[in-house]
């Protein structure tokens, strides 16, 4: 029925339901084998809905209660946002697909942080996707504000220097940029007095030699864990849809293969040294447990949602308990990057 509706209308809808306890009610630990300990954090499972979904954190307890592993909010800016104009979310039903050019709409940061202060309750790790101001002309000081605020509340912060859809949604992929950018923060989050975990989200339309680059940086900053990756601007062949050509970032099913290969490629160039959070394309659990033998600790959904509804979480979780055991793994960190080790 949400389907019927215009794409951010129907999403509304379903976040007010979510955040007034309708959906699913299922536990984050009722598959022990899916259980691991990463960044100093315990995942009873390593499945969430990604950022973009609860932009101001309205609905953490209801994301907890699709049985998810963490909850991940945002992303939210120091300063309230409108964002772009309307319309400016399209499904793509034929291709499992959507586009979005959200432009980081939000309440800013003060607004978010009282959720998260209010809604926290340490039972599942919490993690607040960090941006910049569209309009901001020092979208450095931007992350350190939210680096600073956020540091005594979440668990763990995402750095999003990925985003298509903002002004100043991709200005640290420079190299040098990103360097300073993520040494300023590492300043301010000890400064802080806390310690949570820090995250940086990457976009799947980077050469190799950028992304190389790049994942020297983040290594050299000790950062904890790379989440791959945002929506792309790439528009395959395949899509059917006539809403393919509207302007934005591409996520779903078209997306699977591209961030697969771009997970692949950041295993295998670290080392395995450094966990990753697969996202793009998850419609299933086969997906899921695809994403986690390339080398994703933990996985991470939005647009199957759309399409697959609440109960997906915990269908994904059952399925990769399923063909754990049936390939013989104890446990899930044994199955991760599996396919790089056969």
């Amino acid at each position: 029925m949400l389907r019927l509706l215009p794409a951010e209308t129907g999403h509304g809808i379903a976040l007010r339901g979510l955040a007034a306890g309708l959906g699913p009610r299922e536990r984050a630990d009722d598959f022990p084998i899916l259980a691991q300990d990463i960044c100093g954090l315990h995942f009873a499972n390593p499945v969430a809905v990604s950022a973009g979904f609860d932009k101001n954190g309205v609905a953490i307890a209801g994301a907890r209660r699709l049985g998810s592993g963490f909850v991940e909010i945002g992303g939210v800016t120091p300063l309230p946002q409108a964002g772009n104009p309307k319309p400016r979310l399209f499904r793509l039903t034929e291709d499992r697909a959507a586009i979005n050019r959200m432009g980081f709409n939000n309440e800013g940061s003060a607004a978010v942080l009282a959720r998260v202060r209010a809604t926290h309750d340490g039972s599942t790790p919490l993690g607040v996707n960090l941006a910049a101001n569209s309009t901001s002309d020092d979208p450095a000081l931007d992350f350190v504000s939210l680096v600073e605020s956020f540091s005594p509340a979440a668990d763990f912060l995402t750095i999003d220097v990925s985003c298509p859809n903002s002004a100043n949604g991709q200005v640290f992929l420079e190299p040098r940029a990103l360097e300073d950018l993520l040494a300023r923060l590492n300043a301010a989050r000890d400064a802080s007095g806390a310690s949570p975990a820090m995250f940086a989200k990457l976009a799947p339309d980077l050469e190799d030699a950028h992304l190389t680059e790049l994942l020297e940086i983040i290594l050299a900053a000790r950062i904890d864990a790379i989440t791959l990756c945002n929506t792309t601007t790439a528009r395959p062949a395949s899509l059917q849809s006539t809403n393919a050509s509207q302007r934005g970032g591409l996520s779903g099913a078209p997306l699977f293969e591209m961030a697969n290969e771009m997970l692949r490629k950041v295993y295998a160039q670290t080392g395995g040294a450094i966990p990753l959070i697969g996202v793009g394309g998850i419609m299933s659990g086969v997906d899921a447990y695809t994403k986690i033998r390339a080398g994703a600790s933990l996985v991470q959904l939005y647009t199957g949602l759309v399409y697959k509804g609440p109960g997906l979480v915990q269908q994904i979780k059952r399925d990769i308990a399923e063909k754990l055991t049936r390939d013989g793994f104890s446990h899930l960190t044994d199955a991760v990057g599996a396919e790089h080790r056969s």
